[in-house]
């Protein structure tokens, strides 16, 4: 099979370690994997008014012991490896039960953990018994195959979607109820559903549009129902032929939506032109002598005629000034605050740098 060849936006049935070794090696660009927890229950749980816990017993979830487990671990992990991209990154989810085990092969086998992130569950399950916490967490694992290669990381489109707030890795979402859980004949279609809140999280922040996700353990096709409304390509691998159908059914019913590249792709803001400070002043958008602050502080400085600003005996430039007064690297646009006359309000110098950029485009 050839890369012309991949079988883009599909399920592919089958084993998960027979099916990538028939991809062709260096061919997707993000894996997104929810393997077995190997939760390793041995009795049946039940709430406090003797009603039966639904918890996940299914046979995929079934293990000898924890050398099964690793070994399993590693052959998928391995043939993932091999068919990401020296450009790729790969996300594993899991719990307490397994997370850490699979930690440790992941970087056994050459991979670089970039970040851990806490999806803490606003709704989690409560504990029955009272003999533990409650589990209100799972962990995901962010990885890229080679350390220190160029890999996607969206970050002005996760700020956005944080209220213009860098994004966390603390990330407080609800795990999968109500209408988005998927039911057959009243049960859950699966049962470790993903809610499609957590899939868009991670698809918005590591791929670009046209990008080809893989999900070896696809399930009910949650990361297939977002990579399809978020213009991504997708190849799924599932071995259980029901949780084929529903994931099929669930995928055929989002509508091919537009794509633009001004709706699912967030400007850089390192992709920018290059605006000396200089160029704000030359221009009017800011004047000699007029006053800028420095973050949350009450340090005040002055504008000077060639553009560079004076805090008592220190001069320089936004960003020297800013270096020396963070003692650590600075982005003079984004520390620097001006007082909008319109409203009162101390706002980023950034504000002004768009302001230019916007007027010169249209010009």
């Amino acid at each position: 099979m050839t890369l012309q060849q991949l079988p883009l936006n599909q399920i592919l049935p089958g084993d998960c370690v027979e099916v990538m070794d028939t991809l062709p090696a260096g061919s997707v660009d993000v894996v997104f994997a929810d393997p077995p927890y190997n939760l390793q229950l041995n009795r049946t749980l039940w709430r406090p008014d003797m009603s039966r816990v639904d918890a996940v017993d299914d046979d995929w979830d079934q293990f000898k012991g924890f050398a099964e487990y690793d070994h399993f671990t590693h052959l998928w992990l391995t043939a993932c490896r091999r068919v990401l991209k020296d450009t790729g990154t790969l996300w594993v989810i899991g719990s307490y039960h397994n997370i850490h085990r699979v930690g440790t092969v992941l970087m056994d086998l050459g991979y670089w953990i970039l970040n851990d992130i806490v999806w803490v569950k606003t709704n989690p399950m409560p504990n029955f018994h009272g003999m533990r916490f409650t589990n209100a967490h799972e962990t995901l694992l962010w990885a890229q195959k080679i350390k220190g290669a160029r890999y996607t990381f969206n970050y002005q489109t996760m700020k956005s979607l944080n209220d213009n707030l860098q994004m966390r890795s603390d990330w407080e979402l609800p795990i999968c109820t109500g209408p988005e859980r998927v039911r057959l004949n009243g049960e859950k279609g699966h049962s470790t559903q993903k809610p499609e809140a957590l899939l868009y999280r991670v698809l918005s922040s590591s791929t670009k549009p046209g990008d080809i996700l893989l999900d070896p353990f696809f399930g009910s096709g949650t990361s297939g129902v977002v990579a399809k409304k978020l213009h991504r390509n997708w190849i799924g691998i599932e071995r259980d032929p029901a949780y084929i159908q529903l994931a099929r059914q669930r995928i055929d019913a989002i509508p091919e939506g537009e794509y633009s590249e001004d709706m699912f792709i967030s400007p850089s803001k390192r992709q920018r032109p290059r605006v000396p400070f200089g160029s704000l002043l030359e221009n009017g958008y800011v004047h000699i002598g007029q006053n800028l602050y420095f973050g949350k502080t009450s340090l005040v400085a002055t504008i000077l005629a060639d553009g560079r600003l004076q805090l008592g005996e220190q001069t320089g430039s936004i960003h020297s000034l800013g270096r020396e007064l963070l003692n650590a690297p600075c982005n003079g646009w984004e520390h620097w605050y001006y007082l909008d006359e319109a409203t009162g309000q101390k706002l980023v110098l950034d504000t002004l740098r768009e302001k230019y950029l916007k007027i010169a485009r249209q010009g």
